[in-house]
């Protein structure tokens, strides 16, 4: 089994910082709960993750397909529960493929493959989170 290490060191106040893969991430709070917004919340981490890994499942999966994709965005929208600890219940995905003729059933096939199969954050966070998608076509 592959094990994965993260460091994260408390910068000052609500700062951290961690390098990954040679980049350097810092997490920070807003000045409202006593950061000063140096960088992002850790939480939307978690919808970047998932935007992240179905993503490049997707982009792998077209290409073996050979279909010629113009732009692509992965959207996440998380909705937080109300009361503490808040943490996300609900994900919707929006799959946003741009391109001309693109080929329905071979984007449908991608991204099930990428939720069904492929992508380990999609995996997990089913266990405890709803998660739901669909698909958008731009010319």
């Amino acid at each position: 089994m592959a094990k994965s290490t993260v460091d994260l060191e408390w910068n000052d106040r609500m700062s951290f910082s961690t390098t990954l893969d040679g980049h350097k991430i810092i997490l920070d709070a807003a000045g409202e709960s006593g950061g000063e917004d140096r960088g992002p919340r850790p939480k939307q981490f978690m919808l970047v993750a998932l935007a992240g890994c179905t993503g490049m499942d997707v982009v792998s999966i077209l290409k073996k397909m050979r279909v010629e994709i113009e732009g692509f965005h992965v959207i996440v929208e998380g909705e937080l529960t109300d009361e503490l600890p808040k943490y996300y219940h609900t994900m919707h995905v929006i799959y946003q493929f741009k391109g001309k003729d693109l080929p329905l059933d071979k984007l449908e096939k991608a991204v099930s493959l990428s939720e069904e199969r492929y992508c380990g954050v999609s995996a997990l966070y089913k266990k405890a989170i709803e998660i739901s998608s669909e698909i958008r076509i731009t010319e």
